[in-house]
Protein backbone atom coordinates (compact mmCIF):
# COMPACT_ATOMS: atom_id res chain seq x y z
CA UNK A 1 0.00 0.00 0.00
CA UNK A 2 1.12 3.14 -1.20
CA UNK A 3 1.01 6.59 0.93
CA UNK A 4 -1.80 8.17 -0.69
CA UNK A 5 -3.60 4.88 0.15
CA UNK A 6 -2.54 4.93 3.76
CA UNK A 7 -4.28 8.12 4.24
CA UNK A 8 -6.79 7.77 1.97
CA UNK A 9 -8.20 4.52 2.11
CA UNK A 10 -10.83 4.07 4.90
CA UNK A 11 -12.87 1.13 5.66
CA UNK A 12 -12.94 2.17 9.60
CA UNK A 13 -10.74 4.56 10.98
CA UNK A 14 -10.21 1.86 14.14
CA UNK A 15 -8.48 -0.16 11.53
CA UNK A 16 -6.23 2.35 10.08
CA UNK A 17 -2.68 2.59 10.61
CA UNK A 18 -3.24 5.98 11.70
CA UNK A 19 -4.75 5.02 14.53
CA UNK A 20 -2.74 2.53 15.75
CA UNK A 21 0.32 4.41 15.40
CA UNK A 22 -2.27 7.13 17.37
CA UNK A 23 -2.71 4.87 19.93
CA UNK A 24 0.47 4.58 21.00
CA UNK A 25 2.12 7.84 21.13
CA UNK A 26 -1.14 10.12 22.01
CA UNK A 27 -0.71 12.16 25.03
CA UNK A 28 0.89 14.85 26.07
CA UNK A 29 3.81 13.96 26.60
CA UNK A 30 5.05 10.93 24.79
CA UNK A 31 6.47 12.41 22.07
CA UNK A 32 8.49 15.01 24.06
CA UNK A 33 9.44 11.55 26.28
CA UNK A 34 10.52 9.97 22.93
CA UNK A 35 12.73 12.40 21.85
CA UNK A 36 14.53 13.00 25.29
CA UNK A 37 15.47 9.17 25.38
CA UNK A 38 16.68 9.35 22.00
CA UNK A 39 18.60 12.07 22.42
CA UNK A 40 20.48 10.48 25.51
CA UNK A 41 20.53 6.67 24.41
CA UNK A 42 20.02 5.38 27.58
CA UNK A 43 19.13 7.63 30.59
CA UNK A 44 17.61 7.79 34.20
CA UNK A 45 14.32 8.92 35.47
CA UNK A 46 15.78 11.81 37.49
CA UNK A 47 18.18 12.71 34.53
CA UNK A 48 15.18 12.85 31.97
CA UNK A 49 12.80 14.93 34.76
CA UNK A 50 15.98 17.11 35.04
CA UNK A 51 16.49 17.36 30.88
CA UNK A 52 12.45 17.68 30.33
CA UNK A 53 12.12 20.28 33.64
CA UNK A 54 8.20 20.42 32.53
CA UNK A 55 6.65 16.75 34.07
CA UNK A 56 5.70 15.87 37.67
CA UNK A 57 7.33 12.71 38.96
CA UNK A 58 3.74 10.86 38.54
CA UNK A 59 2.87 12.20 34.84
CA UNK A 60 6.48 10.91 33.73
CA UNK A 61 6.52 7.61 35.45
CA UNK A 62 3.15 7.27 33.91
CA UNK A 63 3.87 8.49 30.51
CA UNK A 64 6.88 5.92 30.77
CA UNK A 65 4.91 2.79 31.62
CA UNK A 66 2.74 3.44 28.75
CA UNK A 67 5.48 4.03 26.36
CA UNK A 68 7.16 0.52 28.11
CA UNK A 69 3.36 -0.82 27.50
CA UNK A 70 3.41 -0.29 23.84
CA UNK A 71 7.16 -1.42 23.45
CA UNK A 72 8.25 1.93 22.23
CA UNK A 73 11.37 1.96 25.15
CA UNK A 74 13.06 -0.70 27.70
CA UNK A 75 12.93 -0.45 31.26
CA UNK A 76 15.85 -2.15 32.52
CA UNK A 77 16.52 -2.12 36.65
CA UNK A 78 19.12 -2.98 38.08
CA UNK A 79 18.95 -4.82 41.51
CA UNK A 80 21.27 -2.84 44.19
CA UNK A 81 20.59 -0.15 46.55
CA UNK A 82 19.71 2.42 46.00
CA UNK A 83 17.62 0.76 42.89
CA UNK A 84 18.78 1.85 39.71
CA UNK A 85 16.57 2.21 36.79
CA UNK A 86 17.48 3.32 33.15
CA UNK A 87 15.22 3.98 30.37
CA UNK A 88 16.48 3.76 26.59
CA UNK A 89 14.63 3.09 23.28
CA UNK A 90 13.61 -0.39 22.02
CA UNK A 91 13.81 -2.02 18.23
CA UNK A 92 10.56 -0.61 17.89
CA UNK A 93 10.97 2.88 19.43
CA UNK A 94 13.96 3.08 17.12
CA UNK A 95 11.74 2.81 14.05
CA UNK A 96 9.85 5.67 15.06
CA UNK A 97 12.70 7.82 14.89
CA UNK A 98 12.24 9.13 11.25
CA UNK A 99 8.55 9.87 12.34
CA UNK A 100 10.18 12.26 14.66
CA UNK A 101 12.64 13.71 12.13
CA UNK A 102 9.92 14.55 9.56
CA UNK A 103 8.18 16.54 12.31
CA UNK A 104 11.40 18.51 13.27
CA UNK A 105 11.73 19.58 9.31
CA UNK A 106 7.85 20.64 9.13
CA UNK A 107 8.48 22.35 12.19
CA UNK A 108 11.67 24.32 11.31
CA UNK A 109 10.29 25.25 7.67
CA UNK A 110 7.34 26.92 9.20
CA UNK A 111 8.42 28.55 12.67
CA UNK A 112 9.76 31.39 11.22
Amino acid sequence: MNKKDCLKSVESFDKTGFNYTMSHINGKYKLTVLYAIYRHKTIRFNELQRYLNILSHKTLSNTLKELENSKLIIRKEYPQIPPKVEYSLSERGTTFIPILYKMCEWGEKYVK
